[in-house]
């Protein structure tokens, strides 16, 4: 009796540090997801006041995409070896000096520098879906993990509307940077304070040559797709570009099959437990960062064009808002969701919610409200779908490999979302009204149409997933 009474502030105690841990892994989440769209809508003003074009301009995006390519699989890896909370605030650090220096930039090259540190924030994801599974109870590890996955979509939205705000009230970009400086700040603070390291690190020595190579070929594959547009498909650059990426991909692939204890274990990226989940988030990133430009424009395009709201970019932020509750509120759902169903049919439910939104704005787009009903529908779908993705990632890996797995899975999502971004960019400018350069309605609808298709590919896989995974137990 006395040891039950004993045990009881025990367990609360350490119930109320988990659930500090999960605040504090869940605001880190959301300032890495603030600063991948914070800059979206300010690169017009930028052009302005750096004097430059849109191909310059558009490396203050670039830099953070291939930074985070770069910085994803290498701090997962890290983390696994020497401990998820020592590269969670290396990461936030990263971050918050990035900030610094953007706030402090005066010139275009100073702010790309700020933007490829901050870019290296993207590893927070995978690395605090690590530290879950290491250390919440097996029970609570599928809602924690929905919560923090949640703060993608959460922190994508805010980003666009604390920079609505700002732009209204100042011409300058500085202030947006001390904001996520600030918020960088508090969240290693309250990851200093709360977290702890579970589960036992793996040690050894970083593989930098496999952390070289892969360098090469992400930074080749992310540049070329990047500007892709801007420096024409089929020209010299690109094609190299894709050339070289492809020649250091496989001399990566064959590195990592000859060494003893390589950078990524190439089983956690294709083998039969793990492709399922890679191919799945893959798609549906495609579809979730499609969307995010898509709407944007779709939203800011004025009437005149025979479609689109005229609407600024503050109004880009609320019209999300919706998105951002329904996604907050799946995301508590989604642990109960997947302890019944499994996180394959979760992701599959979660994915399938998200092409009907898809769907919706396909073939109702002429009014605002359709477009807070498909938001609403789209959000339910992704609070789901990353909550279940992130367990599906982790899910058959031992613990000391669970933060590279989590961050293979985010750098396929990034992929699918760069693939994404350059071929709606291309059907936007290649199907336009006649005698002017702004996209048709046509071009938005088959854009949306891929968008759909490609969540409707997500669902398909993890709805596959699941019923293998059924058969086998079956079997068993």
């Amino acid at each position: 009796m006395t040891g039950t009474i004993l045990a009881e502030p025990g367990a609360r105690r350490q119930g109320r540090h988990l659930w500090l841990t999960l605040v504090a892994l869940s605001m880190a989440g959301m300032v890495a997801s603030v600063q991948q769209t914070v800059v979206i809508p300010l690169l017009p003003r930028l052009m302005v006041t750096f004097d430059v074009s849109v191909a310059e301009v558009t490396w203050v995006f670039t830099a953070s995409l291939l930074a985070a390519a770069v910085a994803t699989p290498l701090l997962t890896r890290l983390g696994d070896m020497y401990g998820k909370k020592r590269m969670i605030l290396f990461t936030v650090g990263l971050l918050v000096l990035g900030s610094v220096v953007c706030a402090l930039s005066d010139t275009l090259p100073v702010l790309i520098a700020g933007r490829a540190l901050q870019g290296a924030s993207s590893a927070l994801i995978p690395l605090a879906i690590g530290m879950i599974k290491d250390s919440f109870p097996p029970a609570r590890v599928m809602t924690a993990i929905g919560v923090v996955s949640a703060t993608m979509g959460v922190g994508g939205s805010l980003g666009m509307i604390v920079t609505g705000l700002i732009a209204d009230r100042t011409p300058s970009h500085n202030l947006i940077f001390w904001i996520t400086a600030g918020l960088g700040v508090a969240a290693v603070v309250l990851i200093a304070l709360s977290a702890r390291d579970s589960g036992a690190g793996a040690g050894g020595r970083p593989d930098l040559v496999g952390a070289a190579l892969l360098s090469a070929w992400l930074v080749c594959l992310l540049l070329a797709i990047s500007k892709g547009n801007d420096w024409g498909w089929g020209s010299g650059t690109v094609v190299g570009l894709f050339a070289g990426a492809a020649v250091f991909c496989v001399v990566w692939v064959f590195s990592q099959m000859r060494l003893r204890a390589p950078m990524i274990r190439l089983h956690l990226l294709v083998g039969p437990q793990s492709l399922p989940a890679n191919l799945a988030s893959m798609l549906l990133g495609f579809a979730m960062f499609g969307s995010f430009t898509l709407i944007s424009s779709f939203i800011q395009t004025p009437p005149s064009a025979g479609y689109g709201f005229g609407g600024s970019v503050l109004d880009v932020g609320l019209y999300a808002l919706p998105s951002t509750v329904t996604m907050l509120l799946s995301s508590f759902m989604a642990g109960r969701l997947s302890t019944r169903l499994g996180p394959a049919y979760s992701l599959a439910l979660g994915a399938g919610l998200c092409a009907a939104g898809f769907g919706w704005f396909t073939f109702l787009n002429d009014s605002v409200l359709h477009l807070i009903g498909s938001n609403a529908v789209q959000g339910l779908g992704f609070g789901i779908g990353f909550a279940a993705l992130g367990a599906l990632a982790v899910q058959h890996v031992p613990t000391d490999q669970s933060g590279i797995a989590s961050g293979i899975n985010s750098l396929v999502r990034s992929i699918g979302g760069s693939v994404s971004g350059a071929a709606t960019s291309a059907l936007l400018t290649s199907i336009t009204i006649a005698g002017t350069s702004v996209p048709s309605r046509d071009a938005y609808v088959i854009s949306f149409g891929i968008i759909t298709a490609s969540a409707v590919g997500s669902a398909a896989v993890a709805l596959a997933t699941g019923m293998r995974a059924r058969g086998l137990s079956r079997i068993g």
